[in-house]
């Protein structure tokens, strides 16, 4: 590009070059952001094909934002929480233990299950004196089903209406699971459990720091408009269903507690979008392990008894004020000041990671920092300042009001802006 210029002014008068200069300046900078575009690219390139990847150099890379050509962002993620071993030669057996492990999780928990239920009106035997319907013990295995039915709805209630406004969960999937939607199979699938359950669910997550609302009111497209896909297919939706519902019966001290779908939702999206089929293929079995990697290291923000601890909801809001006032002394007395609490806004924040704060793309840019967070999540805290200083001129002059609402819908959508200022805070730290 800069020799074309060159021959250009040589062949023109000075005042010619001027202005081909001006017209051509445009190019100039798309030439000069593709270049650094691929440069990057090659970068990643680079660091993901050594022997054994250097996590704290991939961290780096990946801190200030991961393209998503060949699928990178999309195995860094896998990388960055501790799915994929760092060595790459491990991959390939790896890989196939994992997804072995999931088809068995599935035929465990749906399939068999299913076809016991499907067998009841011809084959009474699980029904006897010791185990019925009515059976209070706990260990009974219709207690245990009518339970379980109790979490499989309110999950289905929540992974219907994930993000509304754009089309993929709705949409089918190309890789559905064979194991569950051969047309040939009679057994009782999750999408017929919901259908067929005359069960009315408990709310499994309880409002537990005065958060009148943790899902977004923006998302209140009713599930009954969603279209009924053929037999042999299912939406995105049905398949992070079977993940949370498998998740929750694997994980029973906590289960499901609504939120959850907000954080394995842009997992699974960008897994599930991966350029590359041969991973794209699997992305149900490796967000399940990525989501169930993930939760060991935020769980404690969705356990009612541990919200008062160190690593509980209510320290890390806190923590939030602190640094605020440490950071911008005038903006935290003014909230002190209008007995906003960080509950009222932060709980959210804080425990579904931004998920409903922003549109999906700009979602999966954080994570794209959080996950590279060598202190795993600290920078978390930071990005909250940064989302208050960045609004301080508005908080400083709204009433108690006005602020509320500012905070429960965020007016900002630049997250490089947002980042940008908590990288700020951080180095000035």
């Amino acid at each position: 590009m800069e020799n074309f210029l060159c021959d250009l002014k040589d062949s023109s008068t000075e005042s010619e070059a001027a202005v081909l200069d001006f017209e051509l300046y445009p190019f100039v900078l798309v030439f000069h952001e593709l270049d650094a575009k691929y440069c990057l690219i090659a970068e990643f390139r680079v660091a993901l094909t050594e022997p054994n990847i250097s996590l704290p150099k991939l961290q780096e890379l990946c801190f200030n934002g991961i393209p998503f050509e060949g699928g990178l962002r999309s195995l860094c993620w896998k990388i960055l929480l501790n799915y994929l071993p760092v060595e790459q030669a491990q991959w390939s057996s790896f890989l196939k233990k994992q997804r072995e492990i999931y088809a068995q999780f599935l035929k465990e928990m749906i399939i068999q299950p299913g076809i016991v239920k499907a067998n009841l009106g011809f084959i009474r035997e699980d029904v006897t004196l010791e185990d019925h319907p009515l059976n209070p013990n706990p260990d009974s295995r219709w207690n245990t089903y009518f339970k379980d039915n109790e979490v499989l709805l309110q999950v289905d209630k929540d992974v219907r209406r994930l993000y509304p406004d754009m089309a993929f969960f709705q949409r089918p999937t190309d890789y559905p699971c064979l194991l569950i939607m051969d047309p040939q199979n009679e057994f009782e699938t999750l999408r017929k459990r919901v259908e067929q359950t005359t069960l009315k669910s408990q709310t499994v997550a309880h409002n537990r720091s005065g958060v009148t609302n943790v899902s977004s009111p923006r998302k209140t497209t009713s599930a009954n408009e969603y279209e009924v896909l053929p037999n042999g297919c299912e939406a995105h939706w049905e398949v992070v269903e079977r993940i949370l519902f498998i998740y929750a019966k694997l994980n029973p001290g906590i289960a499901y507690v609504q939120g959850m779908n907000e954080i394995v939702g842009p997992v699974y999206y960008t897994f599930a979008t991966d350029p590359n089929t041969d991973w794209k293929e699997h992305a149900e079995a490796d967000t399940f392990f990525c989501f169930t990697n993930l939760m060991s290291e935020i769980r404690d923000n969705f356990i009612k008894s541990l919200d008062d601890s160190q690593c509980g909801i209510s320290y890390k809001m806190e923590k939030v004020y602190s640094t605020l006032k440490e950071k911008d002394m005038d903006l935290y007395l003014k909230l002190q000041e209008q007995n906003i609490k960080p509950q009222f806004f932060a709980f959210r924040w804080l425990t579904l990671l931004l998920s409903q704060e922003f549109l999906l793309p700009d979602v999966i840019r954080i994570w794209d920092s959080l996950f590279s967070d060598i202190h795993r999540f600290d920078f978390l805290i930071l990005v909250c300042c940064a989302m208050l200083i960045l609004i301080r001129d508005q908080l400083l002059a709204g009433d108690f009001t006005t602020n509320m609402r500012l905070l429960q819908d965020y007016p900002i959508s630049d997250v490089d802006l947002i980042l940008k200022k908590a990288k700020e805070l951080q180095d000035s730290a």
